[in-house]
């Protein structure tokens, strides 16, 4: 796919803000999604920000500065990721079925998995000196800016200083060896391998190291998991979960939802994702849950930030059948049954068993 073409090749979920997914087949085309297929979530507009835009690095560092791509470039060694970038919305269609959330109804494929390239950010803050005393956070705030219930302001987050000091938490600039496109945060954006793609801010102006999370409304006031029981109205967001590790999830993307297809021997297609373990197996049914068979596994165990894709061949009768595919880490866990059992009001965290219905037909034509 050389070339973006939303109505062939994305579900279009909003244009401004530009929120859209690939078509669930594209996902499994290749194990490195390609940019032009990569999901496209933003909260505002898209900063338009040359080559020679300036990064600020500000807070209890012994060293204030700035620094542009040209900068990164040269002073510090080249880095390569593979990891797989997820919203915490992904799934949420299927939350919808429940009881209405808020957010975009986004299906399979807010997710996609590829190789970064830049730098190391523990290397940036290493050189800038930093006051460990007090250093507990680091903090992003970039040149998009948000609506979060009424107040418009900078895209902020931030992660902790043990994830940000890790080694693997990049200041990137290509995807795939391409450089970045404005949609996917030229000229620099940060990825947090492991952590909901919140975290990977894009268009970065300002890393600062503090002793408290950013005080963005994105940070205090968006992305907190909620139990069933807490509608929105009443929610403390002090009290929510800041969502930053994932757990365990898997999807169906061949066949889609409501398929037609020539009864027979069918291949299912899809992917896995276990943050910060291996996924050990892959679960298929065709008949609803209630019997299973394991599905073939490709991975890259040298990258064990990246997704697992998994296919299976199986006879589907002819007749309607509901396709159900469940993940399991190398720990034991899986996923829960159904999606009443992690609904929330902001439509987080869907990774019940995912379930496709199709139609298997004697001659689909």
């Amino acid at each position: 796919m050389s070339q973006w073409n939303p109505q062939r090749d994305f579900v279009v979920h909003g244009r401004n803000p530009l929120n859209a997914e690939p078509q669930s087949p594209v996902l499994v085309a290749e194990f490195l999604t390609p940019q032009a297929a990569f999901y496209i979530r933003n909260h505002g507009d898209i900063p338009a920000l040359g080559p020679d835009h300036s990064v600020e690095l500000t807070g209890l560092v012994d060293n204030l500065s700035a620094f542009c791509l040209a900068d990164l470039r040269r002073e510090f060694p080249e880095r390569k990721v593979t990891a797989v970038l997820q919203c915490a919305g992904n799934r949420r269609a299927d939350l919808q079925t429940v009881k209405k959330t808020s957010g975009d109804p986004w299906l399979v494929g807010a997710i996609g998995n590829a190789e970064w390239t830049g730098v190391a950010l523990s290397d940036v803050l290493e050189r800038a000196g930093m006051d460990m005393s007090r250093a507990r956070f680091v903090a992003f705030t970039c040149a998009d800016r948000v609506d979060v219930d009424g107040e418009v302001a900078p895209y902020g987050v931030s992660i902790t200083i043990e994830r940000a000091l890790a080694g693997d938490v990049l200041i990137a600039w290509a995807l795939n060896g391409e450089p970045l496109t404005p949609e996917h945060g030229a000229p620099m954006r940060i990825i947090v391998p492991d952590q909901a793609g919140v975290r990977s801010a894009k268009w970065i102006e300002r890393i600062e190291v503090r002793d408290t999370p950013s005080g963005a409304p994105v940070q205090a006031r968006d992305y907190k998991l909620f139990p069933a029981s807490v509608a929105k109205e009443e929610a403390d967001w002090a009290e929510g979960l800041t969502i930053e590790a994932m757990p365990v999830t898997s999807a169906i993307c061949v066949p889609e939802q409501g398929a037609s297809l020539s009864a027979g021997r069918t291949k299912l297609e899809g992917y896995a994702v276990a943050y910060g373990r291996s996924v050990a197996r892959v679960d298929v049914s065709i008949d609803g849950g209630k019997a299973w068979r394991h599905a073939v596994l490709q991975s890259d165990p040298g990258a064990r930030a990246a997704w697992t894709l998994w296919s299976i061949e199986v006879d589907l009768p002819r007749g309607q059948h509901e396709l159900v595919v469940k993940a399991v880490d190398e720990a034991g866990q899986s996923q829960p049954e159904n999606a009443a059992d992690v609904w929330n009001f902001a439509g987080y965290l869907s990774t019940a068993w995912h379930r496709v219905t199709v139609d298997a037909v004697t001659n689909c034509g």
